[in-house]
């Protein structure tokens, strides 16, 4: 599949006769209908049903994960709006917003595909992270709570949205939705003042205690989670406590998304779907399982790309401003308190010896263990760039050149150039058709299926 949001069409991949292909489908349940998902939403954990918490309440509001999510937000939406509308609140009062943080304003053309027909009369509104916003107060961690003004000015919160592997930060999700409507100064202090962004799928660090308690500050209560399968289709929603919820969540996606790493393998193919609406979040999504290919593999990345280059304002790729690398030295910088300053340069020099100590016995290891860095980055020494294929891109809306990359014009010239790296007749290939969506962690040998 390609293209999310954008047709999520069928694309198939033709490999020479002899190869060995290994395709490792996310082994989720088979996908759920209305029935399932108007259970969920009546019967909500650790509260009382949306319908019961929504009475008296003048001005909900529901904040949506955005397009770089596959999120099938329009499927829940219906059943989501019933309940608002057994509490007796007009559609004209119902407030529908995309949390789309530090990445481009979304438009009013995303936000409907995102809400869907249902959401008709409601009110469609836009969030910037960029723009002045209200502060709710400061959590435990020292970061201000400062949210879109809609989101102070609302009565009830509800969140939409999918809990998927962040390959940094644990997994989305759950009280990350809140992220989505924060102010830039919020958004700066969560992403520069924490040290688990360490590349693992712990859930257990202080990122995530963090946007626990700006949740529980801007009273973002209770969301709808929704998981899907290889073809973005729900397979499992439940509804509920965001804290409640999310361990249960976290276990699903670790086990329906697990995958084995490609070690051993002479090309790895990993596809962007259903996170390849732009080159920005197919690379910061979908080159996880590439990251693990070893130095003599060949990569590819398949990123339909119909919105092109895309834009994260934190983390850019190729749309930056000048001086990009200062601005985040200056940002991390914003985010220290004076109080923790000598804790901080006390734990700078342990960190530093032990980094020199180590560094000649380590130095090998390093050299054959890629990994991939926070905002998606694969690095590692005399490892091959990356073949990319973006069969949707609009003309002229990527660079010519793509560090890192190696733009293809089509499959066959995928194919050609991973022949003209590879002298062998046959070669073992591990494609991963999800790639945003797998948890790549040793598995069971009878995940492939050739």
């Amino acid at each position: 599949m390609i293209g999310a949001w954008y047709g999520d069409g069928e694309c198939a991949l033709h490999f020479p006769g002899g190869w060995e292909i290994d395709v490792f489908e996310p082994r989720t349940p088979q996908p759920i209908g209305d029935e399932e998902i108007r259970v969920a939403l009546d019967k909500p954990a650790g509260q009382r049903p949306l319908r019961e918490l929504a009475e008296g309440r003048k001005r909900p509001l529901i904040i949506l994960d955005d397009l770089t999510r596959p999120t099938p937000t329009d499927r829940v939406l219906p059943h989501l709006l019933r309940h608002l509308d057994e509490a007796g609140i007009q559609r004209s009062a119902v407030g529908i917003m995309l949390a789309s943080g530090a990445h481009e304003v979304a438009s009013m053309d995303a936000t409907r595909r995102k809400a869907g027909a249902a959401a008709d009369g409601c009110r469609f509104l836009i969030h910037d992270a960029w723009t002045w916003g209200r502060r709710l107060g400061t959590t435990s961690f020292g970061s201000p709570v400062i949210v879109d003004p809609e989101v102070a000015a609302s009565d009830l919160l509800i969140g939409v949205g999918g809990v998927y592997p962040q390959h940094s930060v644990g997994f989305g999700g759950g009280s990350k939705l809140i992220l989505g409507v924060l102010e830039r100064r919020s958004i700066v202090s969560l992403h520069y003042s924490h040290g688990s962004v360490a590349g693992t799928y712990d859930v257990r660090n202080d990122f995530r205690r963090n946007l626990d308690e700006m949740a529980r500050i801007a009273g973002l209560r209770t969301v709808v989670t929704v998981h899907v399968d290889a073809r973005r289709r729900p397979v499992r929603v439940v509804a509920g406590d965001p804290e409640l919820t999310f361990d249960a969540s976290v276990e699903f996606s670790r086990t329906a998304y697990s995958a084995p790493t490609p070690e051993g393998y002479d090309l790895v193919v990993s596809n962007a779907y259903p996170m390849d609406v732009s080159l920005t979040f197919s690379r910061s999504k979908g080159l996880a399982p590439l990251a693990h290919a070893g130095p003599g593999a060949s990569k590819v990345l398949i990123a339909a790309c119909p919105e092109g280059l895309g834009l994260h304002r934190l983390f850019p790729f190729l749309n930056g401003p000048r001086f990009e690398a200062y601005r985040h030295r200056l940002r991390r910088l914003s985010t220290v308190r004076a109080a923790s300053i000598p804790t901080r340069l006390a734990s700078k020099g342990r960190k530093t010896i032990g980094r020199l100590t180590a560094r000649v016995s380590t130095m090998q290891a390093e050299r054959a263990a890629p990994r991939q860095a926070f905002a998606g980055q694969i690095t590692s020494d005399g490892h091959r760039p990356v073949h990319l294929w973006t069969p949707l891109a609009p003309r002229g809306s990527l660079p010519e050149r793509i560090p890192g990359f190696q733009r293809a014009a089509s499959w066959e010239d995928v194919i050609d150039r991973v022949r003209s790296e590879q002298p062998a007749e046959q070669l073992r290939v591990a494609v991963y058709p999800c790639g945003p969506l797998h948890c790549l962690e040793p598995a069971p040998a009878e995940l492939a299926v050739r």
